[in-house]
C-alpha cells in the first residue's frame, strides 16, 4: 500500500512538524515520498549535526601540519617525507545493539571507505567499545558479536587492528558503543576530495549492488531505543569484507590515473547523502537515472534505492574521456560499474526512475535551511571531593582485585581475535605500549595511534572529563616518544533535547577545546552520536554515560626510537609528575569500596604539556628505556602492567609522601608517567632543572613485584589474575 505523504508520515521519518513545514515551504508543494525520504535523512541528527553544529565550530581545527580539517570524509595531516596520514572515527552504536556482528562489521567497513575514498591506503584500525554490565546475558552476546564482527571484517580486508579500549558500565546495558577508527597513508600531493565539478561530467556508481538493507539507518541512528529495538534489524546493513578489499584496490588503481574529479563513499543515507554532498560542495546540480543503478533485489523503488545503506559502494564524478579506463579497472576487479547520471547547472538534485521524476530538490535550501538548534543546556553540577576513605584490604589484595576487574583486566581475549600484524608494519602490538606503533613502509616514519576516554569522569564533571580524554590521548602518544599531531573524535551522548544532556555535551566540548588548544592538538575529523538512550519498561529512559571518545595520532620521525611499556631490566623506575592522591571517581573507589562518587582528578593542561614534553625529549635522546602513563588504577596498577608486559620484576620503595597508602598507590592524578632509566638520580636532577617533579620509585630486576612492605607478588600470579576476566565471562 502506497503511503500518503503528510505531517504524520514525516514524523514517522523523524522530522518534527516544524521541519516538515519547512520542507513544504522549500518545495512549494507537498513533497513526493522519495523527496521526503531525502529530507528526512539529510536533516537527521546523524547527517546534519543539527544539535551539535554550533558547538563543534568552537573546536580548534587548524595547525601548520593540518592539510584538511573537518568537512571532508576524513582529516588529513602532514607527517613528513611527502606523506599524509588520513584518519577518522565513527560510531555504529545502534546497529551494534540490534545485530552485533553486522553492526560492528559494517562500522569497520564504513570508516575504511571514509579513508580510502581520499586516496589513502588503510594501514591501521582501532576501536573504542563500551558495554553494559558483564552480569547481563545480553552483554555477553553483544561482546561476542561485536568482537567477531570487528575481527571478521578487519582481518578479511587485510588491515591490522592495532589498538583500542573497552569499558563496562550498566548505563550501556541497552545501548553499547562501537566507535571505529581507521588510519591511512597517501602522498600528500595525491589527496582526493568530494566536491563535484564539471557540468556534464558523468556520475558513476561502483562496488556492490544496491539492496534493501539499511533503509532509514541514518534516522534509526538518530532515535532513542525502546523494547522493540530488536525489530529494527532491517535497518542494519550487511557487509562483505572481500568486496571491500576489491573496492580498495580498484579505487587506488584508478586514483593512480587522472580520471577522478570527485569521489565519495556511500555511507549513512547511501546514494542520497553521497550525491547531495558531492553536488552541494561543488555548487552544481546532479541528475540521477535510477534505472542504471545496479540492483540485487527486484522491484526496488526510487525511495528504496535512494535510502538504502547497502555496503561497499562508492560514487564518483569522472572525466568523460576517462570513463572507459575506469570501467575496465572495475571490471578487472569484478565490481559493478555504472554511469547513473551527470552533473548539471540547475543547482537541483533530480532523480528519475522508469521515466518518472521521483525527486527534484533545490540543493542550496536542502543544505542551507537544514535545521540548526541551539538547545537549552543545563550547567552540570560537579560533585565535591570524596570523603570517608578507608582501605579495607591489604595493598597486594587490592592490586590483584583491581587488575582482574572488568575495566582493567587483560584484553588479550579480544585482541587475539584481531589480526594486528597483517601488512607487516606493526611495530608495537596491543598491550606492548601506551599507543600502537605502525611503521610507514619504505620510510623511517612511524605513527603512534590511540583511543581514549574515561566516561565516569565525564559523568561527574563533563568539562574536566572532556579535557582529560584529550590529555590522556596526548599522554599515551607522548609515552611512546611520538609527537602528537591531531585528534578525531566520536562524541557519544544521550538525548540532546534534555537540557541536562545538552549541558553535558556543551561542557565536554568546552573541556576538549581547551585541551586541544593548550596541547596544540587540533580536531581534524569526527562524528557525533546522540540519542544514545534506552527506554525502560516503566516508560523512563536511561542515557549512556557521556562518552567523548578521542582517537589520536602522532608521528615518530625515526620509528626505531619508539619505546614500549614493558619494565626494562636493571633500571631505576622513576615517577614523573606530582601525586596528591586523587581518589574521586577512581577505579579503586568503585571496585574496592563499591562507590561511584566525588569529583574526578583535576586536569592542569600546562602541567600536562610541560611534563609530557620533558618525557618525550628524554625518550628521543635515548635516556628513557620504557615508559607508561599513569591512568586508571593509579601508580601501582601501572607498575603491575609494566611487570606483566615484560615479566621483569620491580622492587618498590616506601614512599615518603604524607599521603595515605591507598591514595598514593591508587589515586588517579593526571600528568604522570613511569619511566625506566639507567641513572634515576641524574634523570631526577634534569627533571628538576626543567620544573618537572620526579622521584625514584624503585629498581627493576628479577621476575617479582616486591611491595614496600616486603610482600612479593610474582609476575605469573599478576598475569593469572589479570587474564581471567574475559575467558571466564565468555565461557558462561
Amino acid at each position: 500500500m502506497k503511503k500518503s505523504v503528510d505531517e504524520a508520515l514525516a514524523r514517522e521519518f523523524g522530522l518534527t512538524s516544524e521541519e516538515y513545514a519547512r520542507v513544504v515551504a522549500i518545495m512549494g508543494r507537498t513533497p513526493s515520498l522519495t523527496e521526503l525520504g531525502v529530507f528526512s535523512v539529510m536533516w537527521s541528527e546523524h547527517c546534519s549535526y543539527k544539535s551539535s553544529r554550533k558547538w563543534l565550530k568552537t573546536l580548534p581545527t587548524t595547525a601548520p601540519w593540518v592539510i584538511h580539517g573537518p568537512g571532508e570524509n576524513a582529516g588529513v595531516v602532514d607527517i613528513g617525507e611527502g606523506y599524509a596520514a588520513i584518519f577518522k572515527m565513527e560510531s555504529h552504536n545502534h546497529p551494534s545493539f540490534i545485530e552485533p556482528y553486522q553492526g560492528a562489521a559494517t562500522g569497520v567497513g564504513g570508516i575504511l571507505r571514509d579513508v580510502f575514498t581520499m586516496g589513502a591506503r588503510p594501514v591501521a584500525n582501532l576501536n573504542a567499545l563500551r558495554f553494559g554490565s558483564p552480569e547481563t546475558p545480553r552483554t555477553r552476546q553483544i561482546i561476542d558479536g561485536v568482537v567477531r564482527g570487528i575481527g571478521g571484517y578487519g582481518n578479511c580486508v587485510g588491515v591490522p587492528t592495532v589498538g583500542g579500549e573497552i569499558n563496562f558500565h550498566p548505563a550501556y546495558d541497552g545501548n553499547p558503543l562501537v566507535n571505529a577508527m581507521t588510519v591511512g597513508i597517501a602522498r600528500k600531493d595525491r589527496i582526493f576530495l568530494s566536491a563535484a565539478a564539471g557540468i556534464g561530467n558523468p556520475v558513476v556508481y561502483v562496488g556492490s549492488r544496491t539492496g534493501r538493507d539499511g533503509i532509514h539507518g541514518a534516522t534509526m541512528s538518530s532515535a532513542e531505543f525502546d523494547e522493540h529495538a530488536l525489530a529494527k534489524r532491517p535497518t542494519v546493513q550487511v557487509g562483505d569484507p572481500f568486496i571491500e578489499k576489491l573496492l580498495i584496490e580498484a579505487c587506488l588503481e584508478l586514483m593512480a590515473t587522472d580520471a577522478i574529479v570527485a569521489i565519495q563513499d556511500m555511507g549513512a543515507a547511501g546514494l542520497t547523502s553521497s550525491s547531495v554532498e558531492m553536488a552541494g560542495k561543488g555548487g552544481v546540480g546532479i541528475e540521477l537515472d535510477l534505472d542504471a543503478v545496479p540492483q540485487r533485489e527486484p522491484g526496488m523503488t526510487a525511495y528504496e534505492m535512494m535510502l538504502s545503506e547497502s555496503q561497499e559502494r562508492m560514487l564518483m564524478v569522472l572525466k568523460p574521456d576517462r570513463t572507459e579506463i575506469a570501467r575496465k579497472i572495475f571490471e578487472k576487479w569484478e565490481l559493478d560499474f555504472a554511469i547513473i547520471g551527470h552533473l548539471t547547472d540547475t543547482g537541483h538534485i533530480v532523480v528519475k526512475h522508469k521515466g518518472q521524476v521521483e525527486a527534484d530538490i533545490p540543493l542550496d535550501p536542502l543544505a542551507e535551511q537544514a535545521p540548526i538548534y541551539d538547545r537549552p543546556a543545563a550547567t552540570p553540577v560537579v560533585p565535591g571531593p570524596v570523603e570517608d576513605i578507608h582501605a579495607p584490604l591489604s595493598l597486594d589484595a587490592m592490586l590483584l582485585k583491581l587488575i582482574g576487574s572488568p575495566d582493567l583486566a587483560s584484553r588479550a581475549w579480544v585482541w587475539n581475535q584481531y589480526d594486528s600484524t597483517v601488512g607487516g608494519q606493526t611495530v608495537r602490538r596491543p598491550g606492548a605500549a601506551d599507543a600502537a606503533i605502525v611503521k610507514i613502509e619504505d620510510t623511517s616514519l612511524g605513527l603512534a595511534l590511540t583511543t581514549d576516554c574515561t566516561p565516569r569522569y565525564c559523568q561527574a564533571d563533563p568539562k574536566t572529563g572532556g579535557a582529560q580524554a584529550v590529555a590522556e590521548a596526548w599522554r599515551n602518544i607522548t609515552a611512546t616518544g611520538a609527537r602528537p599531531l591531531a585528534v578525531t573524535d566520536n562524541l557519544n551522548f544521550g538525548n540532546p533535547e534534555k537540557p541536562e544532556i545538552m549541558g553535558q555535551f556543551v561542557a565536554a566540548i568546552e573541556g576538549m577545546g581547551e585541551a586541544c588548544r593548550v596541547l596544540d592538538f587540533p580536531v581534524v575529523s569526527g562524528n557525533v552520536s546522540l540519542y544514545n538512550e534506552t527506554r525502560q519498561p516503566d516508560g523512563s529512559t536511561r542515557a549512556i554515560l557521556p562518552t567523548p571518545a578521542i582517537g589520536a595520532l602522532g608521528v615518530l620521525e625515526d620509528v626505531t626510537k619508539a619505546v614500549g611499556l614493558g619494565m626494562a631490566e636493571a633500571s631505576d623506575l622513576v615517577l614523573v609528575g606530582e601525586t596528591k592522591g586523587e581518589l574521586g571517581q577512581s577505579i579503586w573507589l568503585r571496585e574496592i569500596l563499591g562507590r561511584e562518587e566525588g569529583a574526578p582528578p583535576s586536569v592542569d593542561l600546562a602541567t600536562e604539556k610541560r611534563n609530557g614534553d620533558f618525557v618525550r625529549n628524554a625518550i628521543l635522546d635515548g635516556t628513557v628505556r620504557a615508559c607508561h602513563d599513569i591512568a586508571d588504577g593509579g601508580i601501582l596498577v601501572a607498575v603491575a602492567e609494566m611487570v606483566m608486559a615484560s615479566r621483569v620484576g620491580c622492587e618498590l620503595e616506601s614512599p615518603t609522601s604524607g599521603i595515605r597508602p591507598e591514595a598514593f598507590w591508587f589515586g588517579e592524578d593526571q600528568a604522570r608517567y613511569l619511566v625506566c632509566v639507567k641513572d634515576g638520580a641524574a634523570f631526577c636532577a634534569d627533571a628538576q632543572k626543567n620544573g618537572v617533579p620526579a622521584r625514584i620509585l624503585g629498581r627493576s630486576g628479577g621476575s617479582d613485584l616486591i611491595l614496600p612492605s616486603g610482600v612479593t607478588i610474582s609476575a605469573a600470579r599478576l598475569t593469572t589474575a589479570h587474564d581471567a576476566f574475559f575467558p571466564t565471562l565468555m565461557a558462561r
